[in-house]
C-alpha cells in the first residue's frame, strides 16, 4: 500500500512539474491538465504522454527547416516580397497581410483570378475536367480521400492523366485517408504510374508514439494542375453525403478555383509536404507564374506544428482587428483561445457587425458543447450568431468589409491552431469577396439565429456541461 501511494505521488508530482516547466502552455491549458491529472491520475498521465505535448519530433523539424531553406533558395521569386504588401494592399488591411507573410514567407502577389464553385457536384466536374485537360503535371493532397463517387472520379482522372504521360503526384493523410490507402483503388493508382505518398504515415507507430503524437495530421486540401490552376477551400475528396458520418449530411463546403501567380505559392506549399514525405528535391517540381491582367493580390498561408505556435489565432486576430464595418465568419469547429475571443468581442464593441455561422448539429459533441460555452460572452459583446440547420456546414470562410477574404482548411479550434497542417489563401478583391459573402448569406438563410435570451434560458445543467467541456478543452 505504501509503495502504491509513493508511486501515485511521484507520478502526479512528476507530470505536474513537467507541466509547470512548459512555457508554451496557456494558463487555461495548464489548469485543464492539472484537473485531469488530479481527478484521473493514471488515465491522465497516459493521455498526457500520448497527446499532452505538441512535438512532432526533432527529425521532422530539422527536415522541415531543410525543405523551406531549399524552397527559399530556389524559388524565392515565386513567394512574393514583404515590401509588396504596402504597394498592393489597402493600408487598412496591410497589417494582416504582412502578418500572414511572416508565418512561412509567402507574401502578396498581384494579378490573380478566382471563380467560386457552385456546389459539390460542380466542383467535382470542373476538377475532373481540369485534370483531364492537364498536359504536364497534376498534384493533389487531401486530408480525407474516400472511395466514393468524388474520390473515385478524382483517382480515375489521375490514372488517365498518368496513362497519357502526365506526371501525377497524389498524397493523402495517413489517418484521414487510411481506408483509401489500404484500398484497391490506391494500389491501382500506384500501378498506373501515379506517384503516391502518405502524409504523416503510421508505418512506424512505435516511433510516432515515442517521439511525436498520433493526432498531428495533415489537414490540407491542395490541387495544382500544370502549375496554372489551383483549388483552395474546405472540400476533401469526398461526396457531400460523406458516408463515414452520413447522419450529419450533407456536408456543405466551399471551393475557389484560382489562376495567376498565387498558384505557384500553393505549388510550393504542396512541394514542402511532398519533399517532407518522400525526400525528393524541389528540382523535379515545375513552377510557373502566369499573371491574369487586371487580377487581384493574394497570398498563400500554410501553418502546422512545425511553424511557430499561435500563428493561426494571431492571424485571425489581425484580420478581425482590421475590420471597419463588417466581419462574417463561418466555421464548423469553434473552440477559440483568448486571443481570438478578445479580438471578436473587441470588434463588436467598437461597432463592427460581427456575424458568426456554425452548424446546429456538429459531428463532434465535444466541439458542440465547447463552442456553445462561448455564446453568452459573444452575444453580450454584440456578436450575431447563426446555427446552420441544413446539414453540417463545413465551409471555413472569412470576409471583411466587402474587400478582403480568407478561405481554406483552417477551423477556429485548438486542433487547427496547434496540431494540424493547414492551407489558406488570403486575398483582396471586391468581386470574389462579395461572391463569398453572398454564399455566407445563403448559409444564414438556412440557419437559426441564437439570441442572448435563448442562451440565458438554457437549463443550468446544460450551461455547466458546456463550461466543463470548455474547461478541459485543451486536453480534448
Amino acid at each position: 500500500m505504501t509503495i502504491l501511494l509513493i508511486f501515485h505521488v511521484l507520478l502526479v508530482v512528476t507530470f505536474t512539474i513537467r507541466i509547470l516547466l512548459r512555457d508554451d502552455l496557456s494558463p487555461p491549458a495548464r489548469l485543464a491538465w492539472f484537473i485531469v491529472l488530479n481527478l484521473l491520475p493514471y488515465f491522465g498521465t497516459v493521455i498526457y504522454f500520448l497527446f499532452g505535448e505538441v512535438d512532432i519530433g526533432s527529425r521532422v523539424i530539422r527536415r522541415h527547416k531543410e525543405v523551406f531553406d531549399e524552397i527559399r533558395a530556389k524559388a524565392h521569386g515565386f513567394m512574393g516580397d514583404a515590401g509588396d504588401s504596402e504597394r498592393l494592399i489597402d493600408p487598412a488591411y496591410c497589417p494582416a497581410f504582412r502578418y500572414a507573410g511572416s508565418i512561412n514567407g509567402f507574401h502578396p502577389v498581384d494579378d490573380n483570378a478566382a471563380e467560386l464553385m457552385a456546389d459539390g457536384d460542380a466542383t467535382r466536374a470542373r476538377l475532373v475536367a481540369d485534370i483531364d485537360a492537364a498536359t504536364d503535371h497534376v498534384h493533389v493532397l487531401y486530408y480525407i480521400w474516400l472511395s466514393d463517387n468524388t474520390g473515385t472520379d478524382v483517382a480515375e482522372a489521375l490514372i488517365r492523366a498518368a496513362g497519357r504521360g502526365v506526371t501525377c503526384r497524389a498524397m493523402a493523410d495517413g489517418l484521414g485517408s487510411r481506408a483509401l490507402i489500404k484500398s484497391k483503388l490506391w494500389k491501382r493508382m500506384d500501378a498506373a504510374g501515379v506517384n503516391v505518398a502518405i502524409a504523416l504515415s503510421f508505418r512506424n507507430l512505435i516511433r510516432v508514439l515515442l517521439t511525436s503524437r498520433v493526432d498531428l495530421r495533415n489537414h490540407r486540401k491542395i490541387t495544382v494542375i500544370d502549375g496554372r490552376i489551383t483549388y483552395c477551400g474546405s472540400r476533401n475528396s469526398a461526396d457531400p453525403e460523406f458516408l463515414p458520418k452520413a447522419k450529419y449530411a450533407p456536408w456543405v463546403d466551399i471551393m475557389l478555383r484560382f489562376t495567376g501567380p498565387v498558384v505557384a505559392q500553393n505549388q510550393l506549399l504542396f512541394a514542402s509536404d511532398w519533399m517532407q514525405a518522400t525526400g525528393e528535391p524541389l528540382d523535379g517540381i515545375e513552377l510557373v507564374s502566369e499573371p491574369v491582367k487586371g487580377g487581384f493580390p493574394a497570398q498563400v498561408m500554410g501553418v502546422g506544428p512545425t511553424e511557430r505556435r499561435g500563428a493561426t489565432p494571431q492571424l485571425f486576430a489581425n484580420l478581425i482587428t482590421c475590420a471597419r464595418s463588417d466581419l462574417t465568419i463561418s466555421t464548423p469547429y469553434f473552440v477559440p483561445d483568448t486571443t481570438l475571443m478578445d479580438a471578436l468581442c473587441a470588434a463588436a464593441h467598437r461597432g463592427v457587425t460581427v456575424t458568426l455561422i456554425y452548424p446546429k448539429r456538429n459531428d463532434s459533441w465535444i466541439v458542440a458543447a465547447a463552442s456553445r460555452s462561448y455564446y453568452h460572452t459573444l452575444l453580450e459583446a454584440g456578436c450575431i450568431i447563426h446555427e446552420f440547420t441544413d446539414g453540417l456546414l463545413h465551409a471555413k470562410t472569412l470576409t471583411i468589409d466587402g474587400k478582403v477574404c480568407l478561405i481554406g482548411s483552417s477551423n477556429l479550434d485548438l486542433r487547427s491552431f496547434d496540431l494540424n497542417y493547414e492551407n489558406n489563401i488570403l486575398l483582396q478583391d471586391m468581386g470574389i469577396t462579395q461572391a463569398v459573402f453572398e454564399r455566407q448569406q445563403d448559409y444564414i438563410s438556412r440557419s437559426q439565429e441564437v439570441t442572448l435570451p435563448t442562451v440565458l434560458a438554457w437549463p443550468w445543467y446544460r450551461r455547466i456541461w458546456n463550461n466543463v467541456i470548455a474547461t478541459i478543452g485543451p486536453v480534448l
